[in-house]
């Protein structure tokens, strides 16, 4: 598994929002509450919304809490090869003037940075996960296209 590396100040703000997501959990109880209380619960749709927005946090919640239970504070290790936490410049199928520079990482960061965020786990990130400077790779693309990139630069996110 590949080690997720945040700035403290992402770290912090991924706490306060699992914080407040926490300290919402009876406000979206007496909300359910409140709603039971209407009536016929097959018809009623604020019932329902509200046990959806429960879902949605219960999700978040457990989410953020295993993310940041796992994540490396501080700055990613320098690496020979495309790893999590690096800015990667690729060209597309051998066009040297069709670039993109993007952020290999976690799409939690994409708030703290102007650079498209790429998971590791999606299909670009894990073909170039590992590749050294000039190196060509080939992913699937979702519509099904082969799609072949090579990696132009790649170095740690200074965040």
């Amino acid at each position: 598994m590949s080690t997720t590396w945040l700035s403290q100040d992402a770290y912090d703000r991924l706490q306060a929002e699992l914080d407040e997501l926490i300290a919402a959990r009876p406000v979206i109880a007496a909300e359910i509450n409140e709603r039971r209380e209407e009536g016929d619960l097959r018809e009623n749709g604020g019932y329902h919304a509200a046990r959806e927005e429960q879902a949605k946090q219960e999700h978040r919640i457990s989410y953020l809490k295993e993310l940041l239970r796992d994540a490396q504070v501080g700055e990613a290790p320098s690496a020979d090869k495309v790893s999590p936490g690096m800015v990667v410049t690729i060209y597309f199928d051998d066009d040297k003037d069709d670039t993109e520079t993007f952020l290999l990482g976690s799409r939690e960061i994409s708030a703290t940075t102007d650079y498209t965020v790429y998971s590791p786990e999606s299909a670009l990130g894990k073909s170039i996960l590992g590749a050294s400077g000039g190196q060509t790779c080939t992913y699937t693309a979702p519509s099904g296209a082969d799609i072949k990139v090579t990696v132009v630069a790649f170095e740690p996110f200074a965040g």
